[in-house]
């Protein structure tokens, strides 16, 4: 079979969930024998690069225009309507430009799409512009696909009340429990002996890491010796080391800047519990990958990731600095039960990658 992929990043160009699952999809489903290229965007480059990795193809292309942190690439548009010989286009997240152009392939063409909705809200712009955009867009994008895989029933749900009528199939988001796992080495980036609470994401205000910087100080009155680690850049950096430098906790709060993916597990393996108060997700890698390592998680009470956490953590409405804080004291004393079980049971990146692909190759025979 021959696999499309429409991409707006892929790792290790860029860090995040979403470009890990579209590099290791790729690679997976090369490994089984699929003939996959990956089409994406370069922000940073003035002509188009094309590079074998991991067993697909990647080809870049430069961005023309950005809009609301949305990379726009004429050199897609090419590609895409000169494309020939593919059995199907697998495009991740209705929100890019790209995925509009996919959508807009299919509508004038006859290879079949699949979209991955990576979750409906963006960290870049206020609700409001993607409720506009759902309304819209978003559901006309959707509506050109003949399958929409979605890693939840309730994000299913979401998508269904913004009027798609397109098959959806819920296939999780899962992860590797071979490398995620409770034993193991833990991180040198962690030189800590009392409670260690991890941030993991992109400081941009959708994650919300300020929350985490405020609920901790609220969590060292039960817990005075308490450390709270942040994993990731963003443009938010300088704004929150301020903050912590007006709080007085520069001892208490570390930035680690971008760690590597296969240092990840490690670094899980080294914290108490994972804090995450987005104020929207779909479902996050990060809160999957801390369960496997039966790390406790508190995060925002976000409906398709809530019924995900089963126990294993709990979550709290955003904003609400005072119950994370609480939350995260509740984990720090062992109130939480066993992620990894859940983990395994329902989202194992090999389900993923096996179901993903027996759907692509019915599209790819249907069509």
């Amino acid at each position: 079979m021959r696999i499309l992929r429409v991409a707006q990043k892929t790792y290790p160009d860029v860090k995040g969930g979403g470009p890990y699952h579209v590099h290791a999809i790729s690679r997976d489903q090369a490994a089984m024998g699929h003939d996959v290229a990956v089409l994406t965007v370069d922000s940073g480059s003035e002509k188009r690069h094309v590079e074998e990795r991991a067993g697909y193809t990647l080809i870049r292309y430069p961005s023309t225009v950005e809009l609301l942190g949305n990379d726009i690439s004429a050199g897609i548009g090419q590609h895409l309507l000169d494309a020939e010989g593919f059995d199907v286009l697998h495009a991740h997240s209705h929100l890019y430009f790209s995925t509009n152009l996919a959508a807009l392939k299919r509508r004038f063409g006859d290879v079949p799409l699949a979209i991955t909705n990576h979750g409906l809200y963006s960290q870049n712009a206020p609700e409001w512009v993607f409720d506009w955009y759902l309304k819209s867009i978003g559901r006309w994008t959707f509506n050109r696909a003949d399958t929409v895989f979605c890693y939840t029933e309730e994000d299913r749900d979401r998508v269904r009340g913004f009027g798609v009528e397109s098959y959806i199939e819920v296939v999780s988001n899962g992860v590797d429990t071979e490398r995620f796992t409770p034993a193991g080495p833990t991180s040198e980036r962690i030189d800590h002996d009392g409670p260690v609470v991890l941030f993991v994401g992109r400081l941009v205000e959708g994650k919300r890491p300020g929350d985490a910087i405020a609920a901790l100080e609220r969590v060292r009155e039960e817990f005075p010796d308490a450390r709270l680690y942040l994993c990731g850049e963003g443009p938010m950096r300088a704004a929150l080391e301020a903050q912590v430098a007006d709080r007085g906790l520069e001892d208490v709060v570390r930035f680690l800047g971008q760690v590597e993916y296969d240092e990840m597990p490690a670094l899980y393996r080294t914290g108490d519990v994972l804090v995450l108060p987005s104020r929207a997700e779909g479902l996050p890698r990060t809160v999957l990958e801390a369960m496997a390592c039966n790390v406790p998680v508190v995060c925002s009470d976000l409906e398709q990731v809530t019924p995900v956490i089963d126990g294993a953590g709990t979550t709290v409405t955003v904003g609400d600095v005072d119950g994370f804080a609480r939350a995260i004291d509740r984990a720090l004393s062992g109130h939480y039960g066993d992620g990894r079980e859940i983990v395994e049971e329902k989202f194992t990146w090999s389900d993923t990658v096996e179901r993903t692909t027996r759907t692509l190759e019915r599209l790819s025979a249907d069509g």
